[in-house]
């Protein structure tokens, strides 16, 4: 990826976005609590990124299709899900943008965040068991290229309540 050119999210006047992955993760409530709120207090847009990842066997067309259906039909009730959890926390307010994309879950994030230069922050939970931050977190703010990362990378302990995350944010 080239970084040449500087963010839109970093200047003056754009609207700051955001990014959360949704999954079926426990942790990702502290992550979506967290974006919600900094979003709430300081504009901008909170952007939900639903990652279909292609399953073995891909080679049967119809296969294929039927997966896509059944992740898309999961991706959206994720969205409602999230979007009722904002709504109990006072946060229906802020400003969401949904996404369904198939691919590599870290290959996707880098491009999503490649194509649209509005993305300033990416916010991940870190998982709540002991075996780990978590394989995003691994793969995006422990690994090699964190270093090299074009956007800030905020992490956010999984096991936070609501109210710790709306102090911390």
């Amino acid at each position: 990826m080239s970084h040449s050119k500087p963010r839109r999210a970093f200047e003056q006047g754009h609207i700051r976005k955001l990014l959360v992955i949704a999954d079926k993760t426990p942790e990702v409530e502290a992550a979506l609590y967290f974006a919600a709120c900094r979003v709430n207090r300081t504009g901008g847009k909170l952007v939900f990124l639903y990652v279909i990842q292609p399953q073995e066997f891909q080679h049967w067309m119809g296969v294929k299709d039927v997966q896509i259906g059944e992740e898309t039909q999961k991706a959206k009730a994720l969205f409602r899900l999230f979007r009722r959890k904002l709504a109990n926390a006072e946060l229906a307010r802020v400003n969401c943008e949904e996404l369904i994309v198939e691919g590599n879950i870290t290959d996707e994030i880098h491009a999503h965040i490649e194509q649209d230069e509005d993305i300033g922050v990416l916010v991940l939970g870190a998982a709540v068991d002991n075996k780990g931050p978590g394989p995003l977190v691994s793969s995006l703010a422990a690994g090699k290229a964190a270093g090299s990362f074009p956007i800030p990378i905020i992490i956010v302990p999984g096991h936070l309540t609501l109210n710790e995350v709306k102090t911390l944010a």
